[in-house]
């Protein structure tokens, strides 16, 4: 199995993820008060997500996650899409992706030290598809043979889709991460990958240690990077010490911006403390240890290209 994201670590040793999608595509106007978030705009306006994936790679980003993180066949097939019509949607939200970077590289002057980017196609946890914030909860009450059943139709679409990897993404549970790994066995040349939703700076958000669930994530030889999404920054570094050790694959983190998710108002909470200083912060977790860096909810282009520049990679304008 090729390992994308090795060729990035040799050449300059990071990699810069893009930042949130749902939450600047609601920024810049979109509403997505609805059960399928970003994936709303699959099916209403993907121009728009073409676009923020584009000025991602503008400010620096190496890897676009694609709108798919709450696009799942239940969810689709809820607003009247066929199962056919579904799995069309997940592709597309690859397809866009892989548009953006065309545009992207199609100019010379981009291209300087940098590589082609990379399209990760998101996997979002079972949580998300409940749209009532269990992705920062994991109290699902499934067993480990149910969560193989729901992940496994969406993951063998989007293994097939053309993207470059996959981001199986804010997993809040130990049993989640099992079915993951399960269901990627059946999958074998496709590399992935895993990153866990945090609620402190020892333990995922259902309670289990970070240290246990990336065990279990880098045991598969198909997962290329682990590590942490959508947790609030103040937690990063401490996580990524106390996961020193467990795992020589490459970590990953792209923390939102410190807002807790309040799921019955459907809007963000006050950030306990100040919004970091992205640059400084980015420095501070490749020091911990972290390979992968780049943000999630409530992140922009901005605090992207913030990340970039410290990081030695630069980013250019449109």
């Amino acid at each position: 199995m090729f390992d994308p994201i090795r060729p990035f670590l040799e050449q300059s040793g990071v990699v810069i993820v893009d930042g949130g999608l749902a939450t600047e595509l609601e920024r810049r106007g979109a509403d997505l008060h609805d059960p399928l978030w970003s994936a709303k705009l699959l099916l209403e306006n993907p121009e728009l997500i073409r676009q923020v994936h584009a000025d991602y790679f503008l400010a620096g980003a190496d890897v676009a996650t694609t709108s798919s993180y709450q696009a799942t066949f239940t969810g689709l097939t809820r607003r009247g899409l066929d199962a056919g019509q579904a799995a069309d949607a997940l592709r597309r939200s690859v397809r866009l992706a892989q548009a953006a970077r065309d545009w992207f590289w199609s100019e010379p002057e981009r291209r300087a030290g940098r590589l082609r980017p990379l399209v990760a196609a998101s996997i979002g946890c079972y949580g998300a598809s409940l749209h009532n914030g269990a992705e920062y909860r994991g109290d699902y009450g499934l067993s480990r043979a149910q969560l193989q059943e729901f992940h496994r139709p969406r993951l063998e679409v989007l293994a097939g889709s053309g993207a470059d990897l996959l981001a199986c993404e804010t997993i809040p549970c130990q049993v989640e991460a099992e079915a993951l790994v399960r269901v990627l066995d059946e999958f074998p040349e496709v590399p992935a990958w895993i990153s866990f939703s945090c609620k402190d700076e020892h333990h995922v958000c259902h309670g289990e240690s970070l240290a246990a669930c990336l065990a279990v994530a880098a045991a598969s030889g198909q997962v290329v990077a682990t590590g942490i999404n959508c947790t609030a920054p103040r937690f990063i570094t401490g996580l990524l010490h106390a996961v020193a050790g467990i795992t020589t694959k490459p970590l990953v983190v792209y923390p939102n911006r410190g807002e807790s998710w309040n799921a019955v108002a459907y809007t963000w909470g006050a950030a306990s403390g100040p919004s970091p200083d992205w640059r400084e912060a980015a420095r501070e977790w490749y020091a911990a240890g972290a390979r992968l860096i780049g943000g999630c909810c409530r992140t922009t282009p901005d605090d992207i290209r913030c990340m970039a520049a410290a990081l030695r990679i630069s980013p250019v304008t449109r």
